[in-house]
């Protein structure tokens, strides 16, 4: 009877740490996501932010340094380029936050905004202006941005 209370414990004990060690394992695992998502979230962000301003601040720019004009940041096409850096970074980042606090309402900003800057890029400059084209780079930035920013918040509060 001895051997078998024996066994008990040292079962238990077994069983306790398996128990500490998956939740270790599960903590861990909680913040290293969380804490690539919120990164994650900052470079979409930070390639948002460079659209809007570049947007903002080349015509300035330009007035005191015509010859950027000439070159690829005073293209079209650099806006039509940093495309290729906002969706992929926006669309992981989202996609790993929703699948942590399993808020999906929270790919509408996503969408809504890298739809904005699509149309800003592709059909701004002919539709709606020069002027029109800026704002509505600026709003599909501050859509990206706020969509990416709740994101990292509901990730914070759904891993503490």
């Amino acid at each position: 009877m001895e051997e078998h209370s024996g066994m008990q414990k040292n079962g238990n004990h077994n069983l306790l740490k398996l128990t500490l060690y998956k939740i270790l394992r599960i903590k861990y695992y909680c913040f290293m996501k969380n804490a690539l998502n919120i990164n994650l979230d900052n470079v979409a962000i930070s390639f948002s932010v460079l659209c809007g301003l570049h947007c903002l601040l080349l015509p300035i720019a330009i007035i005191f340094f015509p010859a950027i004009s000439a070159t690829f940041m005073g293209s079209e096409d650099f806006h039509k380029t940093l495309l290729y850096f906002i969706i992929p970074s926006s669309i992981i980042a989202m996609t790993v936050g929703c699948k942590m606090h399993g808020k999906y309402n929270v790919y509408l900003y996503g969408i809504i905004g890298v739809g904005t800057l699509l149309i800003a890029s592709f059909f701004g400059h002919d539709y709606f202006g020069e002027s029109g084209e800026i704002i509505l780079t600026l709003i599909g930035t501050g859509i990206v941005s706020y969509g990416h920013l709740k994101n990292q918040r509901l990730c914070a509060e759904c891993c503490k």
